[in-house]
């Protein structure tokens, strides 16, 4: 197994200014997490779990998503049933319990607003207001 020694990239917004990132850097992780998402995508994996404590930082910034404990193959078009993932970066349709890989669009989108703004869109004050929200 891989050592990836620069820690998660939760703890690299906790330690931005107002945790949050300049333009420039919001959008080369962002590059970088398009680009794995459609490399998985195209293997017909759906990782489910994407969120800043699943993303690791290697050397020279270099990201690496860990944690497919909750990753599904996608049989064609069938979509998927299952709730799963961390719910302050679900999407909608997994909530409703019919969804695809486009999950995965949603959680890098919610993690672009939680890098530009430095918190979440969507809080509450147990996981039924959260899921409200969304």
């Amino acid at each position: 197994m891989e050592y990836i020694g620069g820690g998660e990239l939760f703890e690299k917004i906790a330690q931005q200014k107002n945790q949050v990132f300049s333009e420039e850097m919001a959008r080369g992780y962002m590059r970088k997490l398009f680009g794995a998402l459609h490399h998985m995508h195209s293997q017909k994996v759906v990782h489910r779990d994407i969120k800043p404590e699943n993303i690791m930082l290697a050397s020279n910034d270099e990201l690496k998503l860990i944690d497919f404990g909750l990753s599904k193959r996608q049989d064609g078009n069938k979509k998927l049933k299952t709730i799963a993932g961390t719910p302050y970066y679900m999407a909608p349709e997994v909530l409703e319990g019919l969804y695809d890989s486009k999950c995965d669009t949603w959680s890098l989108g919610v993690l672009l607003y939680v890098f530009m703004s430095g918190y979440l869109p969507f809080q509450g004050d147990n996981r039924n207001d959260v899921f409200y929200k969304i």
